[in-house]
């Protein structure tokens, strides 16, 4: 699934592509045009948001929300560039000047009217934006502090309580932060709920401005722990069964 670091990303590459300009859409996919896509078209990109894992293309009194879910993406091409999906997977397609901005697949795409985003379901719901501009990792832990009998890394995960945080930003800011995943997070002290928010928050900036660096437990179960040298260990974890990475002795059960 796409994470905060990757939608804020696009937003910030789709309005450098289209931002300012009149665009012309096209949805060669009928779930494209299912959306009623056709209102944007001679519409002015005013601006590219992201809040968590949501991307919101603001056309005056209209925004184009998404949702990329597990497999959706975002691509951004110069006019004439072969595509890397075929044209029928294009949902939706906003051409100006020399960029194409194609968005294929997803479980969201809709138009919803500039004045009812703060009131939406989708958005009213989400806790603080671990990428937001004014990032407060105190705000963050507080959120998380409501929920005390989930374990940590289920509860970063949980989008009403911090929003962004995906799979492998859980597992790679747990272990950056030291502190277990598989703790109740009633049981971690404020300042280890400020310290994995922190964690999180740097980790994901870092891989929006030089994208997504090696990994130094997702993924690596059974590999040396980087710091320690301790096989990294990984199961599921949360009603969802995510599988969970962390290092055993990095990363104490235990209040140390």
């Amino acid at each position: 699934m796409a994470e905060g670091d990757t939608i804020l990303r696009a937003a910030r590459q789709i309005e450098a592509a289209i931002g300012g300009q009149r665009v012309e859409v096209a949805a060669p996919s009928p779930r494209g045009r299912a959306a009623g896509l056709e209102r944007l078209h001679g519409r002015t990109l005013a601006r590219a948001d992201a809040h968590g894992k949501h991307l919101l293309l603001r056309f005056g009194d209209l925004v184009l929300h998404s949702h990329l879910g597990m497999s959706g993406a975002w691509h951004v091409y110069r006019r004439g560039e072969r595509w890397r999906k075929p044209t029928g997977a294009a949902w939706a397609v906003l051409s100006s000047g020399r960029f194409e901005v194609v968005q294929f697949g997803g479980p969201t795409l809709r138009l919803v009217r500039a004045d009812a985003v703060a009131r939406d379901p989708a958005f009213a719901r989400l806790g603080p934006d671990v990428l937001a501009p004014d990032f407060d990792a105190g705000l963050v832990a507080r959120s998380l502090g409501g929920a005390p009998d989930r374990q940590l890394g289920e509860a970063l995960l949980d989008q009403h309580l911090v929003a962004g945080v995906g799979n492998i930003f859980k597992s790679e800011a747990c272990f950056a932060a030291r502190i277990d995943p598989w703790r109740a997070v009633g049981d971690l002290s404020g300042e280890q709920l400020r310290a994995v928010a922190q964690a999180a928050h740097d980790l994901m900036r870092d891989a929006v401005e030089h994208g997504r660096a090696g990994r130094a437990v997702y993924k690596r179960a059974g590999r040396a722990c980087p710091r320690c040298g301790t096989p990294i260990r990984s199961r599921g974890q949360g009603d969802a069964n995510r599988t969970t990475y962390w290092c055993p002795v990095c990363q104490p059960s235990a209040a140390g």
